[in-house]
């Protein structure tokens, strides 16, 4: 078992799917979301489907496009991490480049067999968000004024893989602006390269202003009638856990900055804690509307992803750095 574990160890670091499942939130938001209310439509193919194979599939869609992503980053920056990051799977020889690029095919394939019960329209936006994390990888994240955008729409696009057409898109505004907040803090704090100038800071700004414009504008239109903005069947208190929980964040990533201080630890901290943050985020919404059912299973996912994050990165340290007697 143990031999297997350590074979299997190069692929779970290179795809980090100890925090993968933030991103299999985002989709069950929707679903359940769009489940449970008789106001959000989706498409024939979701109304038909059973609830179970929904989520399946779209849990599957979430763990195949975060997959993708990440192997996708670490053959990128393959040349770079072999000069700062030799302990990291490609770098150190304990994954080949074949078998990354294998993984990134596969990942992908998941994607778009895990968006196949979801519609025609799911798979279609799976190979548009795919698409979107290719750019990322290759041009976008060394421009960070477009690339930090680049990442709040990923995280968006990805998240209405389920349901397209959602008419109650605060939560989809949330986890773009989220994750266009920790991308520029981890980007900052971790020192990467290129350093942001004040002026790649204002057009990220720029970015994020004019798509959650565009944002709004749908949801405005889509709820025209109906309370616009904010509909009015959706209770004003459902704002209440997710404006608590942004609030808390910041206090969260300022007190482990002074902790801390700025560097590669601050950042990793403060990245997990991000993953961890938009089930919070799900869960919360769900809870404030009153749809108690769908919010405990989103809360067993959040608590079940925490637990496993924790179980397998001390399994990693066990595996690889097993513990001795000194003599």
């Amino acid at each position: 078992m143990r031999r297997l574990l350590l074979r299997m160890s190069p692929a779970l670091h290179l795809t980090r799917l100890t925090t993968a499942f933030a991103a299999v939130a985002n989709v069950w938001f929707v679903v359940l979301w769009t489940h449970a209310c008789g106001h959000e439509s989706g498409t024939a193919e979701f109304q038909s489907a059973p609830l179970w194979l929904l989520l399946l599939g779209s849990a599957c869609n979430a763990l195949g496009l975060f997959g993708f992503a990440t192997a996708l980053n670490d053959v990128v920056d393959l040349r770079r991490d072999l000069a700062v990051h030799p302990e990291r799977p490609l770098p150190s020889g304990r994954l080949s480049r074949d078998a990354a690029v294998a993984l990134i095919v596969v990942t992908f394939g998941l994607a778009v067999l895990g968006a196949t019960p979801l519609g025609m329209r799911a798979v279609l936006l799976t190979l548009l968000v795919g698409g979107a994390i290719l750019l990322f990888n290759v041009a976008g994240k060394f421009v960070p004024a477009i690339g930090l955008v680049m990442l709040g729409l990923i995280y968006a696009g990805q998240m209405v893989v389920p349901n397209l057409a959602l008419r109650f898109v605060w939560p989809v505004w949330l986890v773009m602006t989220h994750a266009l907040l920790v991308g520029l803090a981890v980007h900052t704090l971790g020192r990467k390269p290129p350093a942001l100038s004040a002026r790649a800071i204002a057009f990220a700004v720029s970015g994020w202003a004019f798509w959650s414009a565009v944002i709004m504008f749908f949801g405005d239109l889509r709820n025209s009638g109906q309370g616009g903005l904010w509909p009015e069947w959706v209770q004003p208190t459902a704002a209440i856990g997710p404006a608590a929980l942004a609030a808390l964040f910041v206090v969260l990533a300022w007190r482990r900055v002074r902790l801390l201080g700025r560097g590669a630890r601050a950042a990793d901290k403060i990245g997990r804690y991000g993953a961890l943050w938009l089930a919070l985020y799900a869960c919360t919404w769900l809870f404030g509307q009153g749809y108690w059912m769908e919010g405990w299973i989103l809360t067993a996912l959040a608590a079940a992803g925490f637990l496993g994050m924790t179980v397998v990165r001390e399994a990693y340290a066990l595996l690889e750095q097993p513990m001795g007697y000194r003599r």
